[in-house]
């Protein structure tokens, strides 16, 4: 199967990858519920106040994230590719219905491949361009997005346990 953008690009992309002791499914309902989104999502000690999700194609994905100092930093896109369980794209270069957006910045896939108990999880964030990429890399990309996840597999581990 052919996905969007299966070529990495040095000078757009930005990668990521883990295997984690979640179950695909675990991660899909992290990534896919609004209920579960804003409990991970950003960062700490960034805290995502909200999350609009319509899952599919052209639906909106959409979070309203505050700084420590209590900026709030919203983020709208759209879905572009959606494989239950297993592949989920979204796009900020486009708002809900494809429509174009002003200032694009990130399209973001996220695979998920059952490994061993776990799932190995791997996260692209493809820019518009190379300066946008090396700002994302000086943000703390990786540093961010693996901050993220551990906070996805604990709080999901704590949901299970409960």
């Amino acid at each position: 199967m052919t996905h969007i953008a299966d070529d990495y690009d040095s000078d757009l992309d930005l990668v990521f990858e883990r295997t984690v002791e979640l179950h695909p499914e675990q991660i899909w309902a992290a990534w896919t519920q609004p209920a579960h989104v804003v409990h991970w999502f950003t960062p700490a000690p960034w805290k995502t106040l909200s999350c609009d999700i319509d899952l599919r194609p052209g639906g909106v994905f959409r979070t309203v994230m505050c700084s420590p100092e209590g900026q709030q930093h919203p983020h709208v896109g759209c879905y572009l590719e959606i494989v239950e369980n297993r592949r989920l794209v979204w796009t900020d270069a486009l708002g809900p219905g494809y429509g174009p957006a002003a200032n694009p910045f990130i399209t973001a896939y996220i695979t998920l491949e059952p490994e061993g108990g776990g799932t190995r999880y791997h996260a692209r964030a493809r820019h518009k361009n190379s300066e946008d990429m090396l700002r994302h890399v000086d943000m703390g990309f990786e540093r961010g997005w693996g901050l993220a996840l551990d906070q996805m597999v604990a709080y999901m581990k704590a949901l299970k346990t409960q």
